[in-house]
């Protein structure tokens, strides 16, 4: 009976034990904080003829509904997805995109900006979809990262669609890893954000006297 056990202890004494060593707390990411861009503040006349805009909730495909940091090796299997097992975000990608898309509305249009309905009656309606926000692995040390995103801006009394616009943003990432994908991520949602921000600030018709 010793003879038997007595190899289990000794690799148990090994450093790659599992039952010896705790598993690594996973690292929890955001899209970080945005620098404090205000736009000039309209005079009383001006006040009065602003319009208000519903942005709604960022909607996201079934697989992109968790808070996991997905990846694809393009060189391997493309139609595989995968997940980082000890990195994540700290919420959806939709929901940090949501609240990132009204906090920069706010400080860079005039626009009055309604997070539901419950709240005011809206003039406007934005509604955003999120298609992509993965790693793309084209070799096992080459990535890059690729966002996805579908505007449409309505007129709610109406439902009339009065512009859409699908916007893709690709950047390398600096390392083959959670750390890289996080920060090339970072970096790429802001330029989506400046992107939708100006087709936003030309879709919206234009204030009446």
């Amino acid at each position: 009976m010793t003879k038997i056990f007595l190899p289990l202890l000794i690799a148990c004494l090994l450093p790659g034990c599992a039952f010896l060593h705790k598993s690594q707390p996973a690292a929890i990411y955001d899209l970080g904080m945005q620098s404090a861009t205000h736009t000039q503040q309209p005079s009383q006349q001006a006040e009065l003829r602003r319009k208000s805009l519903l942005v709604a909730d960022t909607a996201a495909p079934a697989w992109l509904d968790n808070a996991a940091i997905h990846y694809r090796l393009l060189y391997h299997n493309p139609a595989q997805l995968y997940a980082y097992a000890n990195s994540r975000w700290i919420a959806t990608p939709a929901a940090l995109l949501t609240q990132q898309l009204r906090n920069r509305i706010v400080a860079t249009t005039p626009e009055r900006v309604i997070k539901d309905n419950s709240m005011a009656t809206a003039d406007h309606v934005l509604h955003t979809e999120l298609q992509e926000f993965s790693q793309l692995f084209d070799t096992a040390s080459d990535s890059r990262i690729v966002i996805g995103l579908r505007a449409s801006l309505v007129e709610r009394n109406t439902r009339k669609l009065l512009a859409q616009k699908d916007f893709s943003i690709t950047q390398k990432a600096p390392s083959a890893d959670a750390p890289g994908a996080v920060s090339a991520l970072r970096s790429a949602y802001i330029q989506l954000l400046d992107e939708l921000i100006d087709w936003l600030s030309a879709s919206l018709p234009p204030n009446q006297p």
